[in-house]
């Protein structure tokens, strides 16, 4: 029997966007404040400045069973940092190549600039990963080891409160 390429339609992805505080959490807060229609598929992690965003953040994300993750900072020459959102975008493009190496596919993966008053770029980009996430499918590690870190996600919220 031949094996079936089907995918049920009722998958609903999980995506962890590392977002920094000044520019893309304020451009998700009026999204949500001007009643913007998106996916309710992503879950926010609020750092001061995506420059904080380290590579073990972004594999405890996919670790804890992420389908995607998204880096969102301000846009580039407008970070309140000076250079935080190059910083992780240089992070981002290394981890990709980790995921790509362990054949997770660095696709799963993306880093976005969105300023502060740019909710339909926020809600552009959730759109555009979850797309993405529902392509590519259920990431294959969310069943393994999912269950062993259940509390990666508070934990890393914790870490970067």
């Amino acid at each position: 029997m031949a094996e079936s390429s089907f995918r049920p339609t009722s998958f609903q992805p999980t995506i962890v966007a590392l977002v920094c505080t000044y520019c893309t959490y304020t451009a998700a807060d009026a999204a949500g404040s001007a009643r913007m229609q998106y996916a309710a598929t992503v879950r926010v992690v609020k750092y001061a400045c995506t420059g904080k965003v380290e590579v073990r953040h972004i594999l405890a994300a996919f670790e804890a069973g992420a389908d995607c993750v998204m880096v969102s900072g301000c846009e580039v020459g407008d970070c309140h940092f000076l250079e935080g959102n190059l910083r992780a975008k240089e992070r981002v493009d290394y981890a990709k190549g980790l995921l790509d190496e362990i054949g997770l596919s660095g696709r799963r993966l993306e880093m976005f600039h969105v300023g502060a008053s740019d909710a339909p770029g926020w809600v552009r980009a959730v759109e555009e990963m979850t797309a993405r996430a529902k392509e590519l499918g259920a990431n294959p590690l969310r069943g393994r080891l999912a269950s062993e870190h259940m509390n990666a996600l508070a934990d890393l919220d914790l870490a970067v409160a």
